[in-house]
């Protein structure tokens, strides 16, 4: 196994000591195009990185670490235990994907933990965990919110980060509009802790109805996107007023079945690869002023 390499380019929107990396998701598009010719064009387009889940054999891993190496790409890698859900089955799985992706160094490791129905002291054992492995190698850990997770809505989140201090978030923000069915006004107070908690975005666009907006260049998502961007904006206010040093942000807009289709076809309805660039080349210019 060879590590991935450090990315030593200069990350976008670099300002006042302070910078944003941007990563490419592999989701839907790695696996068609192969490594070599999905990192071209993520280098080609702008991003500083890319996030994947591990492939699951030694010689694709070493075929992304040498694509990633050869477009001087920075990696970020997501885990998640997608097996048996017995706790104690579980537990051990979510280990053990974790300790795989460390030896890669990932600048950060974006996990989806535990489950919606495991108990908080349940959830607050995985939580631990990965803060435990996180410490000792030195990689960040951040725990994305997502649908049958531990932090599936915001009102279950904001319990948790009050209870527990080093529990830092990957935002996707998406997924609670959808289990909220709506733009999150009435959870203020949630979301205004769970940002202020952020270490990491996944910048997709949900609605009241659904994880991921068909296009989120579409004229009919305006005011939906411009919530989004106001729940962006203050994570990177915050990272900049707090004096951080570097924000992390994957577009993350995903293939069939996140993207709607048309029925008996399956045909997308939108370009994936042109949604997540509009995203990016939105964010750079928002950013860099």
């Amino acid at each position: 196994m060879t590590a991935a390499p450090q990315n030593e380019t200069l990350p976008h929107g670099t300002r006042d000591g302070f910078s944003i990396k941007y990563y490419c998701t592999s989701w839907g598009m790695a696996a068609n195009w192969g490594w070599d010719a999905f990192c071209q064009k993520v280098k080609q387009a702008g991003y500083d990185g890319v996030e994947t889940a591990l492939p699951s054999s030694h010689e694709e891993r070493e075929r992304m670490t040498a694509a990633l190496r050869e477009h001087g790409l920075a990696l970020g890698i997501l885990c998640g235990y997608w097996g048996d859900p017995t706790y104690p089955t579980h537990t051990q799985g979510y280990k053990t994907v974790l300790e795989e992706a460390l030896p890669f160094k990932p600048d950060y490791i974006n996990s989806q933990t535990g489950k919606d129905y495991y108990s908080f002291e349940q959830n607050k054992a995985l939580l631990d965990l990965a803060e435990t492995l996180s410490r000792a190698s030195g990689i960040p850990i951040y725990h994305e919110t997502h649908r049958s997770r531990f932090n599936f809505a915001a009102h279950i989140t904001k319990e948790f980060l009050e209870r527990i201090g080093h529990l830092s978030l990957t935002l996707d923000i998406s997924h609670w509009c959808n289990v909220h069915e709506s733009m999150l006004r009435d959870q203020q107070e949630a979301v205004a802790l769970a940002l202020s908690r952020t270490a990491h975005i996944h910048a997709r666009v949900g609605h009241p109805h659904g994880p991921q907006v068909n296009d989120p260049a579409a004229p009919e998502w305006k005011n939906v996107l411009e919530q989004h961007l106001h729940w962006w904006d203050a994570v990177v206010a915050q990272h900049r007023t707090q004096g951080k040093a570097q924000l992390g942000i994957t577009a993350e807009f995903g293939p069939p079945d996140y993207m709607p289709t048309l029925p008996y076809t399956r045909q997308p309805l939108a370009d994936q690869w042109q949604a997540n660039a509009f995203i990016l080349n939105l964010l750079k210019a928002r950013y860099a002023k």
